[in-house]
């Protein structure tokens, strides 16, 4: 574990990538290298825009092509450069990942049962349970914490990833029912002070279109 530094808040915004022509087929991307549609190229400038005035001092970005666009493109606005963050990709879905959901549960239906019931060590086919991909995240996130006492930082990923942090920040089990959304370009605020993590805000979609696609399934 990273030791956070106990005195100064930090404040991470989490920005989940614009939409993709998978997300709205709803198809299983983990870590296949898939772009930005319009409308998420569109959403990626606005959550830009919106963030202009947020004070953030650095940007990180999974490498995937999805969010490290759209990192680029807010970056443009907030006038940053993105980091890579591999450890902030999704998760890999193995056999999973190139299928619809109905795909999935057609050809894999104990994985697939597996996966909706949030089995936490199942790892599909060539894939990563939750339980890896917890660990490398939070200690990515932990640790850009630590390198930013006292700032605002930015970071782009994916649904999955969210979904994780969410739980390690409200301290709820891998296996919990999903209860909050996440929007494709949607802002969501968390800190960090004396080693406590906070949620602040979550699922912000202020600045976009309606519309915003959830990650599926809950």
């Amino acid at each position: 574990m990273v030791e956070i530094p106990t005195t100064r808040l930090t404040r991470i915004c989490l920005v989940r990538h614009g939409e993709t022509e998978w997300n709205a087929e709803r198809r299983i991307q983990g870590q296949i290298d898939i772009g930005l549609n319009e409308t998420g190229r569109r959403q990626a400038a606005a959550a830009g825009r919106w963030l202009k005035q947020a004070g953030i001092a650095a940007l990180y970005s999974s490498d995937l092509k999805r969010a490290w666009t759209t990192a680029e493109s807010i970056g443009a606005e907030i006038g940053l450069s993105p980091k890579a963050a591999p450890e902030m990709r999704e998760r890999r879905y193995g056999v999973f990942e190139g299928l619809t959901y109905d795909e999935a549960r057609a050809r894999y239906p104990d994985g697939y049962g597996a996966f909706e019931g949030r089995n936490a060590e199942y790892a599909f086919e060539n894939g990563e349970s939750l339980t890896a991909m917890f660990a490398r995240v939070t200690g990515k996130l932990e640790e850009i914490a630590a390198a930013h006492p006292g700032q605002s930082v930015a970071i782009v990923l994916h649904g999955g990833v969210l979904d994780v942090i969410n739980r390690f920040v409200r301290g709820n089990p891998l296996e919990m029912p999903r209860d909050f959304l996440i929007p494709n370009a949607g802002i969501n605020w968390i800190s960090v002070v004396d080693g406590r993590w906070h949620l602040d805000t979550w699922g912000e979609t202020e600045h976009l279109e309606p519309g915003a696609l959830d990650e599926l399934p809950s």
